[in-house]
Order: C-alpha cells, then structure tokens, then sequence
C-alpha cells in the first residue's frame, strides 16, 4: 500500500481512532515508561513521525522536550492542532522528513512504519540516519513476530517483525542498537521495542 492509501484509510476512522488513541493515558504504562526513559537522554530537536492525534508528541514536550509531530493524514493533524495548540504539528511522513541532514536529536517512531512493505522499510530508516546527528537517537515501536509477515490490521494491511531481524535493518543504515526487547500483553499483539544511536560514519 502507497503512503496515500495508508493515510486515507486512516483518514476515514480519524474520528474512531482519535477517541481510542488520542490520549497518552490510553497507552500502556510499560510503554510511556519506556519512551519517556528514551527521551531523557536526548539533545536537540525531536521529531515525532506517524504522530497521528498527537499524544506522545505531546507528552514528550510536557517533559521538556522541544518535539514535533509529523503525519501523512490530514485529519490526524487537524485533531493534534485542536488538541494540543502549544505543540508544533505538520504533514509528512517517514520517507522525507523535510529536515536539514544531521539536524535532529532524536525519532520517535512508535509503530508508525508497521504498514511499509518490508521490502522499503530501508528507506524509512535511512532517511532517519540522514536526519539525526551522530549520537541521536532513534526509537521504534512496532508489531512482533516470528517471522515478516502481513497480518490484517484494522485500518490497513500492516506487518508483524522479528525483533532480530528488524534490528539488522536499522544496524545495516547506520545505527547501533542500544536497547531490544519485546513483550506479549493480555488480549493485544506482541510488542517490540527498539533504540538505537545514528553512527558517526
């Protein structure tokens, strides 16, 4: 699926999943708990990608980050403005971030590339590697498996990865994982958890 097919399946459930998701308190502890510890290492400028409503986003500049959200919907970022005036919003997406190379501290990246064919998810992280200094730092969240393999995810078709195999790939552009793990939480899909520092060559 292209990005714009992503983004205008999202675009129809915007309402649905904005009163779902689009309040941190509606993600796991164990998770805020993990990106927050992510987060206070961090220098620099943040860019939230796939922010959607805009919830960690936010919770990462009521903990002093300076963040902003970024998402290929239109809908999602009307309702992050709304929600969240005091936070920077804009259209884009994982793909180009519109950065000047090497001008970031850090990428979040919270499941925001589970619906990229794995065959071009390389693009994804190497646009990332491009964006952060040497020594930020990226953080991925993403659906865990046993194997690359589509599933049908409620908006759109998505992917589940090994946490080894993924690794590899954000290795093999650049960066030097810090921290892998992943978990299987009662009634949801195994998740993973990933950071790592962009390289100095």
């Amino acid at each position: 699926m292209t990005v714009s097919n992503v983004s205008d399946a999202y675009g129809r459930r915007s309402a649905a999943y904005v009163e779902l998701f689009g309040r941190i308190d509606a993600a796991a502890e164990a998770d805020r708990e993990a990106v927050l510890a992510w987060a206070r290492g961090l220098t620099g400028p943040v860019i939230d990608v796939g922010c959607g409503p805009g919830q960690w986003t936010h919770f990462l500049f009521e903990h002093g980050l300076e963040i902003e959200g970024i998402d290929p919907t239109p809908e999602f970022i009307d309702a992050a403005e709304q929600q969240y005036p005091e936070v920077r919003f804009r259209i884009g997406q994982a793909e180009h971030l519109d950065v000047d190379n090497g001008s970031l501290g850090g990428v979040l990246s919270w499941y925001s590339l589970i619906h990229i064919d794995p065959l071009c998810i390389d693009t994804a992280l190497a646009e990332f590697a491009r964006c952060l200094r040497p020594g930020g730092s990226l953080a991925l969240g993403f659906f865990e498996g046993p194997e690359v393999r589509a599933f049908s995810h409620a908006v759109a078709t998505a992917y589940y990865w090994p946490l080894d195999t993924l690794s590899a790939r954000v290795e093999a552009c650049g960066f030097t994982i810090t921290e892998a793990g992943k978990r299987t939480d009662p009634g949801v899909r195994a998740h993973g958890f990933i950071t790592s520092t962009r390289n100095s060559s």
